[in-house]
């Protein structure tokens, strides 16, 4: 098991757990992360990463390493007062013309209007999976926690560790599944007024540049595979029983479900598994 952390709880739960088990890596920002874009818009102050978006530029980081398998978290808070047009990411992504992806995707509004969070799964290079909700909270006024959950049965998008989104692997039925390409984890801030606020209606406001969005807390709890090692996917697919292959997490335990549940009811404002209008036959996935 490999873990990482710059939240100063979980880096003093990691050195303590180092001397036990020797599997515990913990770093900062700049230890596991790096630029993949404008590195001149991202700044990080102590634990606080902030990523930048102007009329010259967005940003983007990426960690150093790639992941198969497990839980990777941080905290986030979005641009404040009118964010039209921008989007706010934290995801995971494979590369190539045929990657797997799992997408937190957060698109500003006009102020006063509340931001909707678009999730999306790619596999094997297709995505138009798309689902939209509201939080039940400002996401402006505070830092709140954003979770990507992934074994072999199913990934859960949380948020505040309550279930917004469940992918479950039926590849018994012909569904592609993520299980083979590692990810790296991203995150992002860019113009997106084509399309992000109202079907693209509303554009960004660049008189109220720049748009912000901190990052903090970072935390892996993942199967890591180095830029530099041999093991390739092996490391992470064999029979060796990280805690993500539990027998408990084969499914959601019923607080869980009612959480997921309760979510689906009062915040989901689109599901494209109901969208009849877009496909004239629903991906298989959606079929129970």
């Amino acid at each position: 098991m490999e873990r990482a952390s710059t939240s100063l709880e979980f880096m003093a739960f990691c050195l303590s757990s180092a001397l036990l088990l020797n599997l515990v890596i913990c770093a900062n920002f700049t230890e596991l992360f790096q630029p993949y874009w404008a590195p001149d818009h991202i700044v990080t102050e102590g634990d606080l990463t902030k990523l930048t978006l102007d009329n010259v530029s967005g940003c983007g980081f990426e960690s150093k390493s790639k992941f198969l398998f497990g839980k990777a978290s941080l905290q986030i808070k979005l641009v404040e007062g009118d964010s039209a047009g921008t989007v706010t990411t934290f995801y995971m992504s494979s590369e190539g013309p045929i990657h797997d992806e799992l997408d937190f995707e957060f698109l500003g509004n006009t102020s006063g209007e509340p931001y909707l969070v678009q999730t999306n799964v790619y596999t094997n290079g297709t995505g138009n999976r798309e689902q939209r909700h509201t939080l039940w909270f400002d996401p402006t006024a505070d830092f709140h926690t954003y979770s990507l959950f992934w074994n072999r049965h199913y990934i859960v998008f949380l948020v505040d560790n309550i279930p917004i989104r469940v992918f479950i692997n039926k590849e018994k039925d012909g569904v592609p599944y993520p299980t083979s390409q590692a990810m790296t984890i991203r995150g992002s801030v860019w113009n997106a007024d084509d399309w992000a606020t109202q079907g693209g209606r509303v554009k960004t406001n660049w008189s109220h540049a720049p748009f912000v969005s901190a990052f903090r807390s970072f935390e892996i709890d993942a199967c890591e595979l180095l830029p530099e090692a041999d093991d390739t996917v092996a490391k992470c697919s064999g029979l060796r029983q990280f805690w993500w292959d539990k027998p408990s997490l084969r499914k959601l335990d019923r607080h869980r479900n009612h959480q997921l549940k309760w979510v689906r009811a009062r915040h989901m404002v689109y599901d494209y598994c109901k969208d009849t209008g877009r496909f004239t036959e629903l991906p298989r996935e959606c079929i129970k």
